[in-house]
């Protein structure tokens, strides 16, 4: 089954600028291999079950040796026999839309 997962990951312990706990996150991500899309509250990552988990579960172990306390969101939308969701879904609004859409 294909996971479409988005989350956040924030520490709430270092003050109101996270990007370089979000950036070391980023990194982790984009090493997995896996399709995704940096959003301003979010990213957003495509894959099986088991890929997505390691991706949340690396990047809040790797938040954790800093931290002392994280908050952590996740949404996630399982689907059978469907993939390239990523952009697949914003592709099928845009044409019920007839036009493109800021993403």
């Amino acid at each position: 089954m294909s996971v479409l997962l988005e989350f956040s990951m924030t520490p709430l312990d270092k003050g109101e600028s996270v990007s370089p706990y979000v950036a070391r996150s980023l990194d982790i991500i984009d090493q997995s291999g896996l399709p995704y899309k940096l959003g301003p509250m979010g990213t957003c990552i495509e894959g099986e079950w088991d890929e997505v988990m390691a991706v949340v579960k690396a990047c809040k172990e790797r938040m954790e040796q800093e931290c002392n306390r994280i908050t952590i969101s996740v949404k996630m939308d399982v689907r059978k026999g469907r993939e390239g969701r990523l952009t697949g879904k914003i592709k099928s609004v845009e044409k019920r839309l007839g036009r493109s859409v800021k993403s």
